[in-house]
């Protein structure tokens, strides 16, 4: 029995798969407020799961963060308790059982590869464009986390190919730099530029919905971005599948308009890179995580 857990910031959950990924146990509860109290409550529901499905399972866990490979302490984490954490080493000692972290966008490409939209390929690129953007490599049905622990990053890159207009406008990312993916192609992103081009505050999902003239030159702009920033991570990784995720993925001419236009902006492609939209949904994070013991 395989046991994931996926730790966010407004409720953590537990899964456990089957060898063949089918469901036996899904429990969600509240995020616990402090690092001792989340310790707690997951060792709880590790505890219970093995009671209620009669296995001993293994543990993989999707976090809003990434381990420092030569510390083993959590960096780069949206739920701030974690940074500075060896979290891992206090939950093996809890639980007495290995237990397996990956950065939740990781975990959603893992997730994908596995059993899910790109079941089968052997290079997966995750995206996950929301709240935020982020990314996950999967190769062979393995995380690529890199030699820092940060692979798949791809929020955190420059926008490629600025026009004189982006350069100007370019809004700070909360990681301190200027003009990052994440500013541009996430859902407060494509408000704020929605904003700039017209004046008018609306919500990313509200501009996704509409069919207004604004609200598609907007989704065109967005699309464009990605576009570059595909372009730019298909020279370099060349996956099989990139697999959508996050909130903007509901966006359908993603799928049509995106394609053509990462052959155009990328190095002599021949063909459209398969661009598809995920199959488990908010369930990947979990489902990945559980998929970071394949055997």
């Amino acid at each position: 029995m395989r046991f994931g857990i996926d730790l966010g910031g407004t409720k953590t959950e537990i899964m456990a798969l089957k060898p063949d990924g089918a469901v036996a146990l899904r429990r969600r509860i509240a995020t616990p407020r402090d690092y001792d109290s989340m310790l707690r409550a997951v060792a709880e529901l590790v505890r219970g799961a093995d009671a209620e499905t009669g296995a001993r399972g293994s543990v993989g866990m999707a976090i809003p963060g990434s381990e420092s490979f030569g510390s083993n302490l959590i960096k780069n984490a949206n739920t701030t308790y974690l940074i500075g954490k060896p979290l891992r080493l206090d939950l093996e000692k809890m639980l007495e059982r290995p237990v397996r972290l990956a950065n939740d966008a990781n975990c959603f490409a893992l997730s994908e590869a596995s059993d899910g939209a790109a079941r089968g390929a052997g290079t997966v690129f995750g995206v996950i464009a929301g709240t935020g953007v982020g990314g996950g490599v999967v190769v062979d049905g393995r995380v690529l986390n890199g030699a820092h622990g940060v692979g798949g990053e791809w929020g955190h890159i420059p926008l490629p190919a600025p026009s004189v207009e982006e350069v100007t406008t370019a809004p700070f990312c909360y990681c301190g730099k200027r003009g990052c993916l994440e500013v541009w192609c996430s859902g407060p992103g494509l408000a704020a530029d929605f904003k700039r081009a017209t004046g008018r505050e609306v919500s990313g999902e509200q501009i996704a919905a509409s069919d207004g003239i604004e609200e598609r030159a907007a989704i065109s702009r967005l699309i464009d971005r990605l576009a570059r920033a595909t372009a730019t991570l298909v020279n370099i990784l060349d996956p099989d599948v990139i697999v959508m995720g996050g909130g903007l993925s509901n966006i359908d001419r993603l799928y049509e308009e995106l394609p053509p236009l990462v052959e155009k902006y990328a190095f002599n492609l021949g063909a459209p890179p398969r661009i598809v939209k995920n199959r488990h949904g908010d369930s990947s994070g979990v489902r990945g995580a559980a998929w970071l013991w394949p055997e």
